[in-house]
């Protein structure tokens, strides 16, 4: 009993900095797990990714103007990820280029701007702290960005919940009846871009949409309706951030990559033992229909 003590619990009772880190990890996940799920469920998911990469320029930005302050580099973020979703619907409804296409052109770009100027302006060092972040680095300052970030998505998605239900299954349906789609469209982008900046300043721009995307994938494979997939997807986020920071602590690994490689490996092995969609299941059922 002592020994689990030690393994689970004692880490976060003794240093203040991991306490910091559990609340950080829970906020990520109250925010960033709904929002996962509609990107699933809209088909977005690597437009997901290519926004996390969308908001490094603004970030390298105010890195340059104030340094590594979390306010300059937050609003540099968010403009840049409005800046990126902006170009590429524009890109998209003026041009041919489907709108996944018009965002991979568009964050390719960011990324390569974002890593010139954090290169030519700052350290390696200010780069991998950029790029991956440190949940275990988080400060009060970080904590209530990330906070405000998860109340202010919770708040708005409740909100906007039906419309954006309807708009994400049946677009076509909601223009029909005289549902401004674009408008929901447009607000969910915002909560996208606002999540992923709150989430880098603990995982870092190249992490933040893992914590975002995993557990919300891994939810279709287990539950069936929206309300438990949103469940699911918050609860497995928070499982993984608990679980990464252990692991983090005990062996010395980096925090971040340790939590998005904890959701990885639950979903690798929900695709083989998860009920609606792992292939043991799907092959169980499939033996018995046949005999």
């Amino acid at each position: 009993m002592t020994h689990l003590y030690d393994l689970l619990i004692s880490p976060f009772v003794e240093f203040a900095f991991m306490r910091r880190a559990l609340a950080g990890c829970l906020a990520l996940a109250l925010g960033s797990g709904p929002v996962g799920l509609f990107l699933v469920m809209r088909r977005m998911s690597l437009m997901g990714d290519a926004m996390s990469h969308a908001v490094l320029p603004g970030a390298a930005v105010g890195f340059m103007v104030a340094g590594l302050s979390l306010p300059a580099m937050s609003l540099g973020g968010f403009v840049a990820g409005v800046l990126v979703a902006l170009l590429a619907g524009l890109a998209t409804r003026f041009t041919t280029v489907k709108e996944d296409a018009s965002f991979a052109a568009f964050y390719l770009l960011s990324l390569a701007v974002g890593v010139l100027l954090v290169s030519r302006n700052g350290s390696n060092v200010d780069l991998i702290h950029i790029l991956f972040g440190s949940v275990l680095a988080v400060d009060d300052a970080a904590l209530l960005l990330v906070s405000g970030v998860a109340s202010f998505s919770l708040v708005v998605l409740a909100i906007i919940y039906r419309p954006l239900v309807l708009e994400s299954l049946d677009p076509v349906f909601l223009r029909a009846v005289g549902g401004k789609g674009g408008i929901w469209h447009l607000a969910f982008l915002m909560l996208v871009v606002l999540n992923l900046v709150a989430g880098f300043q603990a995982l870092g721009t190249l992490m933040a949409v893992g914590l975002m995307m995993l557990p919300a994938i891994t939810a279709r494979l287990w539950v069936p309706s929206i309300g438990r997939m949103l469940a699911f997807s918050v609860g497995l986020a928070f499982v993984c951030g608990i679980g990464g920071l252990l692991l983090s602590y005990h062996f010395e690994l980096p925090s971040g990559p340790a939590i998005i490689l904890l959701a990885g490996l639950f979903y690798l092995l929900s695709l083989f033992v998860a009920p609606l969609g792992g292939a043991l299941p799907r092959y169980i059922r499939a033996r018995h229909f046949e005999s």
